[in-house]
């Protein structure tokens, strides 16, 4: 347990990579929390840099996907309408910390935030990797752009994983991250996760 925070490791951490990069997927739960820009800032000093934070979409997105049950719409423009979605939560995280919102480039800075949206327009290939459809999250968009920039993944979210080892199947089984997960997250060498103390 750190600064209000605990940690655990699913794969990882990278042995002897201190200074290795880091792509953080914070979930858009945790803005449901009062004290969120409190602990936020307290789990990002905890980490070592360079990192970058990944926002997940949160009521943001459940609201896409509570208009789109009540009056479906083509599942390609609610895919892309979510992930535009986690932009609106993205620049209210960088506001409240005062940390860059950047959509390229995130190795600038220390810490950044990164629009998520913007840099997988700017990275189709990237993008392409991510199936259409509600089943495909922030989780896996994070995973991907881990991937795409040779780092590892931390997971912030609400609460810890089921305790099922490395294999990365029974945490989507048991929804603890969506479904695609395991395939976006299959090349990564270290994913850990932190949940608030």
């Amino acid at each position: 347990m750190t600064a209000g925070w605990q940690f655990g490791a699913i794969r990882g951490p990278a042995a002897g990579k201190a200074t290795r990069l880091r792509v953080m997927k914070v979930g858009g739960s945790l803005l449901r929390r009062s004290a969120w820009p409190e602990e936020f800032a307290a789990l990002i000093a905890a980490l070592p840099r360079p990192l970058i934070l990944v926002i997940g979409g949160g009521a943001v997105v459940d609201g896409l996907r509570t208009l789109d049950a009540a009056c479906p719409r083509p599942p390609e423009l609610m895919h892309s309408l979510a992930i535009d979605a986690m932009r609106l939560t993205a620049s209210l995280v960088a506001e409240s910390l005062q940390l860059p919102l950047v959509a390229d480039d995130p190795l600038a800075y220390p810490v950044a935030v990164l629009d998520a949206a913007a840099w997988l327009e700017a990275h189709p290939q990237w993008r392409s990797q991510l199936p259409v459809g509600w089943h495909v999250t922030s989780d896996s968009i994070a995973a991907v752009i881990a991937t795409a920039l040779a780092a590892d993944l931390v997971l912030a979210k609400s609460i810890g994983p089921p305790s099922y080892g490395t294999d990365l199947a029974p945490l989507a089984a048991a929804g603890w991250v969506d479904s695609r997960f395991p395939a976006a997250a299959g090349g990564l060498e270290s994913i850990t996760w932190a949940v608030p103390a």
